[in-house]
């Protein structure tokens, strides 16, 4: 046990999980500052960091056990989480939605660790695809709408409640995950087309008028300063009074008087732009660059395909997560309400990512499949 456990401290990706670190604790100053002249989120930054203590546990035990046995948790995980997210829609709405479970005032949100779930069972079942031989075309179209049915099945129950953020977030995982695993580019161009001609009538027909207000207001937030614009324009004010070194820890005017809306969690990076400047916005991004760049290098190094695509999938999450966040923030992508992994306020959404981040470090540790079993 001793020599398994050196075996795999040597071989953890220390870049990765230190950049994982420094994200969390200027997420924790920052959620600080945005609680600081308040009386409703004075506390969230205990509360994170005492989330992180039980995301740390979690994090050693996902860390240590061999990732080979992650397929049968994947699947329990996944069953689990798809009654939760029936039982969601029974909930009363937060903020347009019915995607928190209340826990005697702490939220969680089931279609977070349901990332998790899907990543695994859709890397166990493209690696099961991989090594059926092209002969037996019973097996591989069972195979495929497996695949299809696990994706299908959550993303529905998601766009129910309605969290198309959260609806977005699978669908880039398991491009991510689909891409790699080798499509041909026709396929890939009758997506897009076909998505090209979805956009309008989802607009028209899916959307309800508050998400419909969002999209107008993204192409051009004037159009309601005092209502749906409002998050946009104090925002991108907010991140353009930081300038290149920042008001000052706790001296940002958006943040410390109440103009910047959500601030511990979707506009997080705002208050950090404001406070810290382009100099502390830049030191987040090049973080986030740096631990994407490692979860590449993982996967490109990873021998076995069911390590390899979890790893493919959960770079999708974590990338998509980074870029729609700032994004929003700084006008570039419309708001949805995506958190900034390991900065931004939220119990479920730093579990997720944890696990998904000690998945990573699972899997650089023992880098081709059956080491240390």
């Amino acid at each position: 046990m001793i020599n398994l456990l050196k075996k795999i401290l040597k071989n953890t990706d220390y870049i990765l999980l230190i950049s994982t670190l420094l994200l969390f604790v200027i997420g924790v100053f920052a959620i600080f500052s945005a609680g600081y002249n308040t009386t409703l989120n004075k506390d969230e930054y205990i509360k994170q960091i005492i989330w992180f203590g039980v995301t740390f546990a979690i994090m050693i035990v996902v860390w240590l056990v061999d990732y080979s046995m992650f397929d049968i948790f994947g699947y329990i995980l996944y069953g689990i989480n798809l009654v939760l997210l029936v039982l969601v829609l029974c909930m009363p709405k937060l903020m347009g939605a019915s995607s928190w479970f209340n826990l005697g005032g702490m939220l969680y949100q089931p279609s977070e660790l349901m990332k998790i779930s899907y990543i695994i069972c859709s890397a166990k079942l493209i690696s099961i695809l991989k090594g059926i031989n092209k002969v037996e075309k019973k097996k591989r179209i069972i195979t495929y709408l497996c695949l299809i049915a696990l994706f299908v099945i959550p993303f529905i129950l998601i766009i129910l409640q309605p969290d198309f953020g959260t609806a977005i977030v699978f669908i880039v995982i398991m491009s991510f995950m689909v891409f790699y695993f080798g499509i041909k580019y026709r396929y890939i161009f009758i997506t897009l087309a076909v998505l090209i001609i979805l956009i309008p009538l989802v607009y028209l027909f899916v959307l309800n008028p508050v998400q419909q207000d969002r999209i107008n207001v993204f192409l051009n937030p004037e159009l309601d300063a005092l209502g749906s614009g409002y998050n946009a324009i104090q925002s991108k004010m907010a991140v353009g009074s930081g300038m290149l070194f920042g008001t000052g820890f706790l001296k940002g005017s958006q943040t410390q008087n109440g103009y910047l809306p959500i601030k511990s969690s979707d506009f997080i990076f705002s208050v950090i732009s404001e406070e810290f400047g382009f100099i502390g916005s830049t030191v987040v991004v090049i973080l986030f660059v740096i631990l994407l760049f490692r979860l590449i290098k993982i996967s490109k190094s990873t021998q076995d395909n069911f390590g390899k695509f979890m790893i493919v999938g959960i770079t999708g999450m974590i990338f998509f997560h980074f870029v729609e966040n700032i994004g929003m923030t700084i006008g570039l992508l419309p708001i949805t309400g995506v958190p900034l992994p390991f900065v931004s306020y939220g119990g479920s959404s730093l579990i997720t990512n944890g696990i998904a981040i000690a998945i990573a470090l699972n899997v650089s540790a023992r880098k081709t499949k059956g080491t240390f079993m």
